[in-house]
């Protein structure tokens, strides 16, 4: 573990903590363009809150996928994770640490789902299959459902919904599991629209027994052969996915109300990918499902009427 000195040792921040946050807004608005639709919709209190989230989230899964991903090994993540228990104790190593650190002060957070998403990246250096959606279920778990816990700690909870006398003693309720779901059901569809890009890097994430379920091979998947077997399997995933939104829905109501909308309107966007892939009549080999920013925007009306209601 990292030793940390007794006392913060006077030092210079790499850049100020508004130029942190500047840093994390960018890289969220490039690789995550659906997302940061969504964080638009925030309070500018909490917006910058999930960019730094959401930085070190991106930075985390680039250390196993991104353009130095062949040079990483466990003791790559090892330092990773020393480097956030110094972000958790209040010293910053790099530019984007700042703003995490000052997140962490406005929003404090456990550490664990943070630790459980580097252990999440630590599978895709060994592994390239599951067996079952069980196996599945843990790793979509550590890389995402993760983030669902994070960001709920950004997010608040509804405490004005136990105002009754006989809810006095009772503490507000926190959709930790919806927070999860939402999560899983977000990689769930990441790992159906990249079921070709993740092939040609050798990895296979629908798990082997939904593929013998259905009596599609690996070599099918390998060689993009899109078939009635392949439409069959693809519309159990996509219902099984369905299924974990559905469970995020019924979360959204105990969220402080300002985060209702973004929340409804990053599940509504994000959930539209499945329909894309239906619409391409599932061919997710050569043709990448992508939702046009106008459907996005017509979306929003929808997601406030939702918000409101709930």
């Amino acid at each position: 573990m990292l030793q940390l000195p007794d006392s913060p040792p006077r030092m210079k921040l790499p850049v100020s903590v508004e130029e942190s946050y500047q840093l994390c807004r960018k890289i969220t608005a490039k690789y995550a363009k659906t997302f940061y639709l969504g964080t638009l919709l925030m309070t500018k209190a909490k917006r910058p809150a999930i960019w730094a989230i959401y930085a070190w989230c991106r930075r985390t899964d680039e250390l196993v996928d991104g353009p130095a991903a062949a040079v990483t090994t466990p003791e790559t993540l090892d330092k990773w994770e020393q480097q956030l228990e110094s972000i958790f104790a209040g010293y910053p190593i790099d530019s984007f640490d700042v703003a995490l650190v000052d997140t962490l002060q406005r929003f404090p957070m456990d550490i664990q789902p943070f630790r459980d998403m580097i252990t999440g990246q630590r599978m895709d250096l060994y592994r390239s299959r599951y067996e079952n959606f069980e196996e599945l279920y843990l790793y979509c778990y550590r890389v995402a459902g993760t983030v669902g816990l994070m960001s709920t700690a950004v997010m608040g909870v509804d405490t004005q919904q136990n105002t009754a006398p006989w809810n006095y003693y009772q503490p507000a309720y926190i959709p930790t599991e919806e927070a999860i779901a939402l999560g899983i059901a977000s990689q769930l569809t990441n790992i159906l629209r990249d079921v070709g890009e993740d092939a040609r890097r050798g990895r296979i994430y629908i798990p082997q027994a939904d593929l013998a379920q259905f009596n599609y091979t690996e070599q099918d998947l390998l060689k993009g052969v899109v078939d009635e077997r392949w439409r069959s399997l693809m519309r159990f995933q996509i219902d099984r996915t369905r299924q974990f939104y559905s469970k995020a829905e019924k979360g959204i109501s105990h969220l402080s109300p300002d985060a209702r909308l973004p929340v409804w309107a990053a599940l509504m966007h994000y959930s539209k990918i499945l329909e894309k892939i239906e619409r391409n009549d599932y061919n997710v080999f050569d043709r990448r499902a992508c939702v046009p920013q106008w459907q996005k925007l017509r979306s929003l009306p929808i997601a406030w009427l939702r918000s409101q209601a709930l």
